[in-house]
C-alpha cells in the first residue's frame, strides 16, 4: 500500500504495523466484511419470499399445495441447519453441471465414474478459465440459496402463525362486504399479519446474522476464513511473520457482530413501534395509553 513497504524485513514498530494492516491479504479481509453484508442484504428478502410462499402454500385450499407447504416447513426445521448448508450447494452444483453435461458434452458418457461425479470441462461451473470474481460470485450464489431455503422455512412458520393470529372476524367482515378471497388476503390479512410476525422475524434476523460465519463451510472466503488465516502464526514463507494473533482477530469479529446486533435491535424496535400504531395489540394499546396520559 505504501512505498516504504517494499522490504518488510527492514521495518519495525508502527511502520511495520501500518504495512502489515494494509497488505493485500488484509484488504481481502476487509472486503470480506462486505461479503457478509451483501449476503445478508440478498438472503433476507429472498428468505422472506420463500417464507411467504411457504406460508401461503400451507394455507392453500388445494390439498397437494398445502401438503407441500407443511412438508417444507416441517422437514427443513427438523433437520440440522448445517446439513442443508452443505447439501443444498452440492446438490445445486451437481444438478447444474449434469444439465450442462447433457447439453454440451457427449450425453452417452455417464457422469458417475465409480463413486466420483465427473463432467467434461465445458460443463464445469464455473469454468476453469473464468475469472476469480466469477468463482466468488458463484459461491455466494450457492450460499444465498442454501441460507434462503433454511431460513425461508422458519420464516414460513412465523408468517403462518401471524396469519392465524389475525382476528377471523375482520376477514369475515371483509368477505361480507363482497371482497374475494384474494382481495381479503391482499388488503386485510397481509397488512395486519406483519404486526404479529415482526417479533419472530426479528429473532430470525438475529439468527441469520449469527449463521453467517458458516460461509467458510461453503468455500466462501469470509471474515472467519481470513481471521483464521491472518491470525495464525506465520512462517518464513510469509512477508509478515508474527506470533499467534487469532485471539485479536476473533475479538474484532466479536465487536463487529455485536455492533450488527445492536444496530439491528434499534432499527427493528423503530419498525415495531411504527407497525403497532392503531393495532389491537399490546404495543398498540401501550401507545394509546401513553397518548391519553
Amino acid at each position: 500500500m505504501f512505498s516504504y513497504c517494499t522490504d518488510p524485513s527492514s521495518l519495525e514498530g508502527l511502520v511495520w504495523l501500518s504495512c502489515y494492516l494494509t497488505s493485500g491479504t488484509h484488504l481481502l479481509f476487509y472486503a470480506s466484511f462486505g461479503t457478509v453484508l451483501i449476503l445478508l442484504a440478498i438472503t433476507a428478502p429472498v428468505a422472506l419470499l420463500f417464507g411467504y410462499g411457504g406460508a401461503m402454500a400451507a394455507r392453500s385450499q388445494f390439498a397437494p399445495l398445502r401438503w407441500f407447504g407443511k412438508l417444507y416447513t416441517s422437514m427443513v426445521r427438523g433437520v440440522p441447519d448445517i446439513i442443508f448448508f452443505l447439501f443444498v450447494p452440492i446438490a445445486l452444483d451437481q444438478g447444474f453441471e449434469w444439465l450442462r453435461h447433457q447439453v454440451l458434452c457427449d450425453s452417452g458418457q455417464s457422469v458417475w465414474q465409480g463413486n466420483d461425479f465427473v463432467v467434461c470441462d465445458a460443463a464445469k461451473l464455473p469454468l476453469n478459465t473464468s475469472a476469480a470474481w466469477v468463482h466468488d460470485a458463484y459461491g455466494i450464489f450457492l450460499a444465498v440459496v442454501a441460507f434462503s431455503v433454511v431460513f425461508g422455512a422458519f420464516a414460513a412458520n412465523v408468517l403462518f402463525g401471524a396469519m392465524q393470529a389475525v382476528p377471523r372476524a375482520q376477514l369475515e367482515t371483509a368477505e361480507a362486504y363482497g371482497m374475494t378471497r384474494r382481495q381479503v388476503t391482499r388488503r386485510v390479512l397481509v397488512p395486519q399479519m406483519w404486526t404479529y410476525a415482526l417479533p419472530g422475524l426479528s429473532n430470525l434476523w438475529m439468527i441469520l446474522i449469527k449463521a453467517t460465519p458458516l460461509l467458510f463451510l461453503l468455500g466462501v472466503e469470509d471474515v472467519v476464513y481470513w481471521a483464521r488465516e491472518l491470525g495464525g502464526a506465520k512462517t518464513s514463507a510469509f512477508s509478515y511473520p508474527h506470533p499467534d494473533w487469532r485471539l485479536y482477530y476473533f475479538l474484532a469479529l466479536l465487536v463487529f457482530y455485536l455492533l450488527m446486533t445492536w444496530a439491528s435491535e434499534r432499527v427493528l424496535g423503530r419498525v415495531t413501534h411504527r407497525l403497532s400504531r392503531g393495532q389491537a395489540t399490546m404495543g398498540g394499546e401501550a401507545q394509546r395509553k401513553g397518548a391519553v396520559a
